[in-house]
């Protein structure tokens, strides 16, 4: 919120009739010749009092509704209203009205907590007599009062959510916009954030539209409003959206290890099939209107005599048959083989049984800090092995010093069979990396970008422009070859750090958050990529805050405190956390908050 009126005081004598309305809301944008239709005639009015989820794919123009609602961008045409005002001609009363968090909330790194407050009490015209008690309300709801001197660079990325959001409300507002405030937080501090969101409705009589990445928490909201490319598909409760798939969603047993990705991938690929996806030990099946699981099953069966079991549809379900509907009448299908092409990969680094990475008593020091702690486990080749844990748990610095980018304070590791003390270079010329943000060049085109990093793993001639064109036609980049990458929806994004990150055909590639904020359908496709990989040889070192994509994993490691809490196979860490408290089965979120919180870790100390 920039905006340095005086917010309005919510009075509830004078509650407005309408918290937003958007009426036949169109808004076009120029990228270079490029004309980009974000909305198209978009009509919603929210229900005061309610959690609204805003839903879409990348590049839906979930954003820019936020950034229209929020009188920070006009409409090409059409009307929104904001609290009974023009959210156009009234912009700055509008902004002085709500509370807006965008997705890169503007935290002051080298201001502490109390600092960051202050700041934003100044900026929203909050009395001085009236901040005590307010910081005292946010502190405590957001359990950050321990750390209102410590910098705001400092906190964990669950912390600093946290933050922006106390910042946002230190003038309670009556409208609170909220876009993608879980993106790259972890499963204990989303849930938290979902706690004060839930308090703020029930206590203070907040409206929240709220747009997400986790369809889990669009089914926790009273409405949804499904986006997609630019063009409402659909505005309701979410239990609206699932009843239009009663009889068409099952469950196929499906054991454990590599199995259960070729079954989940076989399934995939059946006439018939709207989406699978591996649930738990079961791979989740929603099939077309009039589709028999059994004629499905008889398609990828080879004997192992599989049973389909009912189960209730849910959202994300219908979020998928939905917009998979709505982008067939767009564009025609098209087969992908993801992976390396065929007769170039050099998967494996050894014979089945030879660790392809070896970490033993890894240690890194930060001052007297330790980042990572006495942390020892082995990757076998073609191994898909997950690491997981809160923000600030360890994960990314083990990664970097796992990838040569950093180097260790103690202990061994070795990566395709070398040192990585003695001769780090030599093994990142073997390895794959894609960061947890975007790290590509922005101002450098797609293609532009292909060029460099193939240049910088050293291919040259023949091979070189080879790979190029196995980029550009594997990850369906050839379209945007021109456009800059900083341009880019976050999938398309995804999709060429990854294909940098293959251009030498690496036969390990480290993958630090890689879905972190991209849309459903894009992360089925990245791990449809993956998985293929994996089939082909390659190792696959992956860190996640989506506990649902920790299930396609063969083993995982739980890090707490930069320390080794819990390590096995998907089953063993569901099973080592317990029943939950209706006696069933958890989750793999159940489970990781579980054996979070038993280790003591669980709150906002954990990796402050």
């Amino acid at each position: 919120m920039t905006a340095t009126a005086q917010r309005a005081q919510p009075d509830p004598a004078s509650a407005p009739a309408t918290t937003l309305a958007l009426t036949e809301v169109s808004k076009t944008f120029r990228s270079g010749k490029r004309r980009i239709q974000a909305l198209r005639e978009v009509s919603v009015e929210l229900r005061p009092g309610t959690v609204t989820g805003l839903i879409g794919p990348d590049g839906a123009g979930k954003t820019t509704l936020m950034r229209l609602a929020a009188g920070l961008l006009a409409p090409d045409s059409g009307t929104i209203t904001v609290l009974d005002h023009d959210a156009t001609r009234d912009s700055l009363i509008v902004q002085a009205s709500i509370g807006y968090m965008p997705q890169r909330f503007g935290l002051y790194e080298d201001l502490s907590v109390q600092e960051n407050l202050d700041l934003y009490a100044d900026l929203q015209g909050v009395p001085a007599q009236l901040r005590t008690e307010r910081y005292t309300e946010l502190m405590h709801m957001t359990g950050l009062g321990p750390f209102t001197r410590r910098l705001a660079g400092q906190l964990s990325g669950g912390m600093k959510q946290k933050l922006g959001l106390a910042c946002t409300l230190v003038q309670p507002p009556r409208l609170l916009l909220l876009d993608e405030p879980t993106v790259g937080v972890d499963p204990v501090s989303r849930r938290e954030l979902w706690s004060i969101v839930y308090r703020l409705v029930d206590q203070e009589g907040m409206t929240v539209l709220l747009s997400t990445a986790y369809l889990d928490e669009a089914e926790r909201c009273g409405e949804v409003i499904l986006l997609n490319d630019g063009q409402l598909l659909g505005h309701g409760p979410p239990a609206q959206f699932s009843a239009e798939l009663a009889g068409r969603t099952f469950t196929v047993a499906a054991g454990e290890g590599p199995a259960r990705r070729t079954l989940q991938s076989a399934l995939a690929k059946q006439a018939g099939v709207d989406d699978a996806i591996i649930q738990g030990d079961d791979i989740r099946l929603v099939l077309d209107e009039g589709m028999a699981a059994e004629a499905v099953l008889r398609g990828v069966d080879n004997g192992r005599a599989l049973q389909a079991r009912a189960v209730e549809p849910r959202f994300e379900d219908a979020f998928i048959t939905r917009v998979r509907a709505a982008r067939a009448h767009a564009e025609p299908a098209g087969d992908r083989n993801a992976g390396p092409s065929p007769g170039e990969a050099e998967p494996g680094a050894g014979p089945a049984g030879e660790a392809v990475i070896r970490v033993d008593d890894l240690e890194r020091r930060f001052g007297d800090f330790y980042a990572v702690h006495h942390v020892s486990f082995a990757v076998q080749p073609g191994e898909v092995f997950g690491l997981l844990g809160a923000n600030g748990a360890g994960k990314t610095t083990t990664f970097r010093m796992l990838c040569g980018l950093l180097p260790p304070s103690g202990g061994h590791v070795s990566v395709a069979g070398v040192d990585l003390r003695q001769a780090a270079a030599k093994a990142r010329a073997r390895i794959g990396y894609m960061s947890q943000k975007f790290s590509l060049y922005g101002h450098l085109s797609v293609l532009q970008n292909l060029r460099f990093f193939s240049g910088a793993y050293g291919l040259r001639g023949a091979r070189r422009e080879r790979r190029i064109r196995w980029a550009l036609e594997e990850f369906e980049l050839a379209p945007v070859a021109e456009a800059m990458s900083q341009e880019l929806s976050l999938g398309f994004k995804q999709r060429l750090a990854l294909a940098c990150a293959l251009m030498h055909e690496p036969e390990i590639l480290f993958l630090d958050e890689p879905t972190s904020g991209v849309d459903p359908l894009a992360r089925r496709e990245f791990w449809s990529r993956i998985n293929e990989l994996a089939h082909a040889g390659v190792t696959v070192l992956v860190t996640t805050h989506f506990m649902e994509e920790a299930e396609y994993c063969d083993r995982l490691a739980i890090m707490v405190a930069g320390e080794i809490l819990a390590i096995g196979t998907p089953k063993d860490i569901r099973q080592r956390a317990g029943s939950t408290d209706k006696g069933g089965a958890p989750t793999m979120e159940d489970a990781f908050i579980r054996l979070i919180e038993r280790a003591g870790a669980a709150g906002p100390e954990a990796g402050a």
